[in-house]
């Protein structure tokens, strides 16, 4: 049996398109994380990392 892959929702795409995706590579999504996108801003000439938004990632294992 192969390894576990993850799959990251492009922009753009939806989960279900995902999904789609995971599928025609002949993969089964096992399961869902978020994970967070960081942007570094100066903010009162101070470097801050702040959260600007998250991903959708499925770890999937291939299909039997």
């Amino acid at each position: 049996m192969g390894k576990k892959q993850k799959f990251y929702v492009q922009e753009g795409e939806t989960i279900d398109q995902c999904l789609d995706r995971i599928a025609k590579e002949g993969y089964m999504p096992v399961r869902r994380t978020e994970e967070p996108i960081f942007e570094e801003r100066m903010i009162d000439g101070e470097k801050k990392v702040e959260p600007t938004g998250r991903t959708i990632v499925f770890e999937a294992k291939p299909k039997s």
